[in-house]
């Protein structure tokens, strides 16, 4: 079965074939840890989770490398070290770490390589150093600009005409540029800002050469497949694309380009700038991580998806759905079984995860009415085709007692106060406190030895 994704590049689906289906390589802009990353942010960690779950499927788990970078050199970083006194690491160690905390909680699997821009600093000196060599960049005043008239091409990813590639052209001052539309690869660092040697006086790099000399460094050039929000195609992977190929790597830097549409709130883009922002790190407080996950896979990944409180109910119901057949099929043993085939073909349809998660809904139906003898098979299949999404990997009955550590000592100790009154023969109290059970949506299942509960399924 061909996995079809659709290329940015060439705007069609086509058939991934990649260069070595022995090391097949996958690169992906990850954060910028300065603080807590929203969960629009997450909407790619997500989807391209999704699509490195398929590839390991497809090609194996030890031949597909997935690279997710780290930016740790950036003025907000700078900012906030300065504000807290600190040094820069002191801020994206802290933050970086909890993103990772909050990916993990999403089911998002660890890539195989997380580079940082500070421990790529030499790779990224000698990359801007090919450019030079190569005539494709020029040292001005302390700074190293890319020549965008030494890549006939540029423009052509995003398709953008030359007035928004002109205007897309961002650097800090700019009277010294031979083209309006060149970018910065190196610039001075500001008074108190970090700074690393090159050949062209100490400073930092530019944004965009960061990831093409990660993806060098960790993966080499060129790649099968690069991936990020759709807000990055330009100016962002428009340059990489200019920089991977004018340093010495033929004509392509990316077999695909994949983009994920953006997370909208109140019909606007997901943004800290904006102010209209819902971390991720706080909606996990109350929220399962697994719930966030199926909200966030619910629409196919390249359209734009609208956040809202009613999308994460509904995803909570779905799960339910999902869990409940599940612990409805306790008694049987899963046989091991592979994804069925109208699953997989949702999948590997551009991963059109609306398709396969009613193919879900399917295999929930099939599960609870099948016959005696096909109950395992049926219970293996859907376990199958949702651990390949990230889905249903934890205990059903966990899943219903919630994720609300609040609730859940509150509902304890009810039920221990119930069993003592039950032992006193208090049967008033008793059925008063399991009046106030049955009001927090709680159904408990007394038993010889105490009493078990759970949160009763959504209808």
């Amino acid at each position: 079965m061909t996995l079809k994704l659709y290329d940015t590049m060439t705007r069609a689906k086509r058939d991934f074939v990649p260069t070595d289906p022995r090391r097949v390589t996958m690169y992906v802009c990850g954060p910028t840890v300065y603080n807590y990353a929203h969960i629009g942010n997450f909407r790619p960690v997500v989807v391209f989770d999704l699509l490195f779950r398929v590839l390991r499927r497809l090609y194996g788990a030890d031949h597909v490398l997935y690279a997710a970078n780290v930016t740790d050199v950036d003025d907000k970083i700078n900012q906030k070290a300065a504000a807290e006194g600190v040094p820069i690491s002191a801020v994206t160690d802290r933050y970086l770490e909890a993103y990772n905390a909050d990916a993990r909680a999403l089911g998002a699997l660890p890539p195989t390589f997380q580079p940082r821009v500070t421990d790529t600093m030499d790779a990224i000196v000698k990359m801007i150093g090919d450019l030079v060599a190569n005539g494709a960049a020029y040292a001005a005043e302390g700074h190293v600009l890319f020549s965008t008239a030494s890549f006939p091409d540029y423009g052509k990813l995003s398709g953008r005409p030359l007035e928004d590639l002109i205007a897309g052209a961002r650097v800090d001052v700019a009277p010294y540029k031979q083209d309006p539309r060149d970018f910065v690869l190196w610039k001075p660092s500001k008074p108190g800002e970090p700074e690393w040697e090159s050949p062209w006086g100490p400073g930092r790099p530019g944004w965009h050469i960061e990831c093409s000399a990660m993806i060098r460094e960790v993966l080499g050039l060129p790649i099968d497949i690069h991936g990020g929000g759709i807000d990055l195609v330009f100016p962002h992977h428009e340059n990489e694309l200019a920089q991977g190929v004018c340093a010495g790597h033929s004509h392509e830097y990316a077999k695909y380009w994949l983009h994920n549409g953006f997370l909208n709130m109140a019909e606007e883009k997901m943004s800290k700038s904006v102010g209209n922002v819902a971390l991720a790190h706080d909606l996990l407080k109350t929220t399962p991580g697994e719930a966030l996950r199926w909200a966030l896979l619910v629409g196919h990944y390249r359209a734009p998806l609208e956040w809202t409180p009613d999308l994460i109910e509904q995803a909570k119901r779905s799960l339910d759905r999902l869990y409940g057949a599940l612990r409805r099929a306790g008694d049987v043993a899963a046989a091991e079984m592979p994804p069925p085939a109208a699953f997989l073909a949702a999948l590997h349809d551009d991963l059109n995860t609306p398709a396969a998660m009613a193919e879900l809904f399917a295999m929930a139906t099939r599960l609870e009415t099948a016959g005696a003898g096909e109950r395992a098979v049926a219970k293996g299949e859907l376990l199958a085709a949702a651990n390949l999404m990230g889905f249903l990997a934890g205990d059903p009955e966990a899943w219903f007692q919630g994720g609300d550590a609040d609730l859940k000592e509150r509902v304890e100790a009810l039920i221990a106060q119930r069993v003592a009154a039950r032992a006193a023969r208090n049967w008033p109290e008793a059925d008063r406190i399991r009046a106030e059970l049955t009001a927090l949506n709680v159904e408990v299942m007394d038993n010889p030895t105490g009493a078990t509960w759970r949160i009763k399924e959504q209808s």
